[in-house]
């Protein structure tokens, strides 16, 4: 009798910690999503925008960013500091096209190696 006991309380515990963990997942689910939610309002803002960003070193980037309507400012961004580097003209933006995106596509992908491989073998 003293083995069943012991056999049925394990199986509670299991139940009972089955029952927090997924309290638990259920919790962090719902939070996330209301945090994202309030990040989303947060992020509305339409006075300031980042156009584009570049890394130069481990923590300091060059970005290009929007100050109202046709307003853009190029900044160096580092660990402690922000400094001005200047300020562009929308003229002096380059628009991407989709032509440009086709260049960026690497000429051979993986796919068609694979392919090759395949027909190979």
């Amino acid at each position: 009798m003293l083995i069943l006991s012991s056999a049925g309380d394990s199986f509670f515990q299991l139940l009972f910690m089955l029952i927090v963990f997924v309290g638990i997942l259920a919790l962090t689910y719902y939070v996330t999503k209301w945090i994202a939610g309030y990040q989303k309002v947060q992020g509305l803002n339409k006075n300031l925008e980042i156009v584009e960003a570049i890394r130069i070193t481990n923590n300091k980037f060059v970005q290009i960013v929007r100050a109202g309507e046709n307003r853009y400012f190029v900044i160096a961004v580092g660990k402690d500091e922000v400094n001005l580097l200047g300020e562009l003209s929308s003229e002096d933006l380059k628009e991407i096209s989709s032509q440009d995106t086709e260049d960026l596509k690497p000429p051979v992908d993986f796919k068609s190696i694979l392919d090759k491989l395949k027909k190979n073998s």
